[in-house]
C-alpha cells in the first residue's frame, strides 16, 4: 500500500558518497523526482514492493508443495467444473 499522503517522519541516513553523487546527478538530469527526499522515498517504496512480492511468491511456492492444499484445490476444481463449462458456453454464445 502506498502511503504517499501520510504523515512524514524525519530520518537521518548515511549513504556512500559516490552513490549520493550518482543519485543527485540522476535527479538533476532526469527531472523525474522533485528532490533527493522524493527520490529516496520512491526508492524505498520500490524496495518494499519487491520484498513484499518475494514474500508472497514464497507463500505461493509453499502452497504448490502442500499435499493437503493440492488435494483440496483439486476437489474444488472438480466441484466447479460443470458450472465453469456452462459459464464458458454462455460467454461464447
Amino acid at each position: 500500500m502506498r502511503t504517499r499522503n501520510s504523515i512524514k517522519t524525519w530520518k537521518t541516513i548515511r549513504l556512500p558518497q559516490p552513490l549520493l553523487k550518482e543519485a543527485e546527478d540522476l535527479i538533476r538530469s532526469s527531472g523525474r523526482c522533485e528532490s533527493m527526499n522524493d527520490f529516496i522515498a520512491k526508492s524505498v517504496q520500490l524496495r518494499v514492493d519487491v520484498l513484499k512480492r518475494k514474500e508472497l511468491d514464497a507463500k505461493f511456492a509453499a502452497m504448490s508443495e502442500d499435499a493437503a492444499y493440492q488435494k483440496e484445490s483439486t476437489l474444488m476444481a472438480e466441484e466447479f467444473e460443470s458450472s465453469d463449462g456452462a459459464t464458458a458456453s454462455l460467454l461464447e454464445g
